[in-house]
């Protein structure tokens, strides 16, 4: 009852917020003697623009994903030296299967040190992690004072003064990478224009609930077709959150994690680019990771996600326009990747104006919104069923695509909850991601 009166309080209060600007814009539009039906013209022509350049997107990420070949796994010379930072906040239900994993890494002893951050965890994990540290000479726990200032981005910034390695790696304290990821991942900068690199994802705990399993698919279209096509078709993926890598000169160079963003990954990508470097992806660098396994959890990590997304885009749009490193078509890339938590807002004014033309008898429309609408869904269905042709999933998995629409719904109501709040100011701070999996230390291999 609890979870159903929060649901019910959240959905209410969005779509409120989102109901009151819109009809103070129309209001408005009254009284300066605007004509509604040239204004409701506009706004069709508008959108039916921005989600055919998205669907055009689509296709391009789909076809150079399908199109994609392996990188070569060619016998490597002397390996970099490596430092792992490891953040860890409340994480005692999900370190044991993580320090398992990391001393299963096929890497050079000496050419690996790893740093755990127990970031003024409240629980056992910072016992748990000098435990395991013990039997390691190179791992070392960094424990944060109870009154740090706290954060994700804040707990990388302190551990980055212990970095040793050239390259420094980042994981989750929920995810586990398989023996070969840090090999993979450091092949990425065999390039030396890569300043950073981002190995792929899998959900290993699809069983757990329906959320969890419709997760596990969006991964596997974020890595297998977004993150791909966008090397494929463009040069520019992106650099995550886990299971990610940067030059350690580079991340000095840029100041490390910027603080004040809760997407310090979004962030730091865009700052690569404009520093005129690129991000590489890592597709054969898997490791695995737990996903969200209820509705208030997959609310709060993808509002996380759009709060933070819709701020890196307002804090760097101006500069990449401006870039002298990135081309027409790498701009226009960079653009449509930095407004991606803008649309599902513009999906859900769609339908609002949809929803006009239906009740309002005789409007003579040059660009009808019903015919329009299907654009909003057909890119990321498409883009969903790439992903699971790519992974090769049993074809029964085909039939979760029917359930993505209504996902779908749930992103347009977070992503507008989330740019109404930043737009009025209201306060943010990063937020921890519930480990909710039933089995959250379960060994690494896990597959939908």
């Amino acid at each position: 009852m609890k979870r159903a009166r929060w649901a019910l309080s959240t959905v209410g209060t969005t779509v409120a917020a989102a109901v009151v600007p819109v009809a103070a814009v129309l209001a408005a539009a009254g009284l300066l003697g605007w004509r509604p039906a040239w204004a409701h013209h506009a706004l069709a022509g508008f959108l039916a623009g921005v989600f055919g350049l998205y669907l055009l997107r689509h296709l391009v990420l789909l076809a150079g994903a399908l199109h994609a070949r392996p990188q070569p796994a060619d016998e490597q010379g002397v390996l970099p030296s490596v430092t792992v930072l490891v953040p860890c906040h409340d994480e005692a239900r999900v370190v044991d299967g993580l320090t398992r994993a990391l001393a299963a890494l096929d890497y050079p002893a000496d050419r690996l040190d790893v740093v755990f951050v127990d970031d003024r965890s409240a629980d056992d994990t910072g016992t748990l992690l000098e435990r395991a540290a013990e039997a390691h000479p190179r791992w070392r726990v960094l424990r944060r004072a109870a009154d740090a200032v706290g954060g994700k981005s804040a707990a990388l910034n302190e551990a980055l003064e212990l970095v040793r390695g050239e390259i420094t790696v980042v994981f989750d304290a929920d995810h586990q990478p398989e023996p070969g990821c840090l090999r993979a991942l450091v092949r990425a900068f065999d390039d030396p224009g890569t300043a950073a690199a981002q190995g792929r994802c899998v959900v290993r705990n699809p069983g757990d609930s329906l959320i969890a399993r419709l997760v596990a698919v969006d991964y596997l279209c974020g890595y297998l077709v977004n993150m791909a096509g966008r090397r494929s078709a463009f040069g520019l993926p992106a650099y995550g959150g886990a299971n990610c890598a940067v030059r350690t000169s580079v991340l000095r160079e840029l100041g490390g994690w910027n603080v004040d963003s809760v997407t310090e990954d979004t962030d730091l990508t865009v700052r690569v680019w404009l520093s005129g470097r690129r991000v590489g992806y890592a597709e054969d660098a898997v490791d695995t990771e737990l996903a969200v396994t209820t509705l208030r959890g997959y609310w709060r990590q993808r509002y996380r996600w759009a709060r933070g997304h819709q701020q890196v885009c307002a804090d760097h749009r101006d500069a990449l326009l401006r870039s002298r490193h990135l081309g027409v078509l790498g701009k226009v890339e960079a653009l449509l990747f930095l407004y991606l938590y803008h649309v599902p807002v513009l999906c859900a004014v769609a339908l609002l104006l949809a929803g006009v033309e239906a009740s309002w008898p005789g409007l003579a429309l040059t660009v009808p919104l019903w015919p329009v609408a299907p654009l909003m869904l057909a890119g990321p269905v498409l883009e969903i069923g790439g992903g699971l042709v790519r992974a090769g999933t049993r074809r029964r998995e085909v039939f979760l695509l029917l359930l993505f629409p209504a996902l779908f719904v749930l992103s347009m109501l977070l992503c507008t909850r989330a740019l109404i709040d930043r737009r009025v100011g209201s306060a943010y701070s990063w937020v921890k991601t519930e480990r909710t999996a039933a089995a959250p230390n379960a060994a690494i291999g896990a597959r939908l």
